[in-house]
């Protein structure tokens, strides 16, 4: 049975203004919702970083206790962590095929880091991934570009646009700020 889920959206409104969040949906296969109240986001390495996860819920969790370590390794290095473990991810046999996507972020970076390999850092100051992504990233477009809203701000109100839209996103949603 295949799991989806989920819609996680960061925006960063300056060096103190940075904010992820994501919905609470996780619905197996194309009509059942298993849980309203998941929670995707958190902060991780001594509070200092935003983690953000959309696809399987295990591979996410494996994903993020492998990134936190790489965290570790590294010395706090955000960038470095994340080419380590997309690396990692594309050459370990085990984790090859773990499906998700990840945002992490810090007061420095923000990046989306995939399964294949990639690491990348979006040229706007927001980003979404998942099921209802492109829904969010549209709105947080919007909201970032045409209000003075905070990023927290922004944050909820492009994933409860997103829920209107997306049947695998619901308005549950927690928010993580650094």
């Amino acid at each position: 049975m295949e799991f989806h889920a989920t819609t996680i959206c960061a925006v960063r409104r300056g060096p103190d203004d940075i904010c992820i969040g994501g919905d609470g949906q996780v619905t197996m296969g194309e009509t059942a919702i298993m849980k309203n109240g998941a929670k995707k986001v958190r902060k991780i390495f001594r509070g200092q970083v935003l983690a953000g996860f959309a696809g399987s819920v295990a591979d996410a969790f494996t994903l993020t206790e492998k990134f936190e370590a790489k965290l570790e390794e590294n010395a706090g290095n955000l960038k470095k962590a994340a080419v380590d473990l997309a690396q990692l991810w594309r050459s370990d046999r085990g984790m090859r095929n773990l499906e998700a996507l990840m945002i992490v972020m810090d007061r420095d970076s923000m990046l989306v880091i995939s399964g294949n390999g990639e690491v990348i850092e979006p040229d706007a100051p927001f980003v979404a991934i998942g099921s209802g992504g492109n829904y969010a990233y549209a709105a947080a477009n919007g909201l970032y570009n045409h209000t003075d809203m905070t990023a927290e701000e922004i944050v909820r109100e492009s994933l409860k646009i997103a829920s209107s839209i997306c049947v695998y996103t619901n308005d549950h949603i927690s928010v993580e700020k650094l």
